[in-house]
């Protein structure tokens, strides 16, 4: 993985692992697992179209109260494995603070956002 990957990539996971509260070893890879009550929990018609869809799904997730186990893998990078180029990757990374930011404002009650309702007596409680 080119060193500007990795970095960004353990940026933004401390940076979200801070705003979501949680302690992913990693937001990034593509590889998810979901059980059907959390999926028809969540407003996936609310989420981007894009690369920051995922990182989305965790926010929600973790938004709802789920638990997310971690199985680790091994990683293994080549050119055709990756369709981001450097521009959608910053937008990807803006998009995703954006996402942590957004979670962490409505859980202090700051922010009205679709993507992460209010439950009755509290700007944020698991279900």
């Amino acid at each position: 993985m080119p060193f500007w990957k990795y970095a960004s990539n353990r940026f933004l996971t401390l940076a979200e692992n801070i705003l979501l509260g949680a302690k992913l070893s990693e937001y990034h890879t593509g590889y998810r697992a979901f059980s059907r009550a959390v999926l028809e929990r969540l407003d996936l018609a609310g989420n981007s179209d894009d690369f920051v869809f995922d990182n989305q799904m965790l926010a929600q997730i973790l938004w709802h109260g789920f638990t997310i186990a971690e199985v680790s893998c091994p990683t293994k990078y080549f050119p055709e494995a990756s369709s981001i180029n450097l521009r959608r990757s910053i937008r990807y990374g803006f998009g995703c603070l954006g996402t942590g930011l957004r979670f962490r404002l409505a859980r202090m009650g700051l922010l009205g956002c679709s993507l992460f309702p209010k439950v009755a007596g509290s700007a944020w409680q698991p279900t």
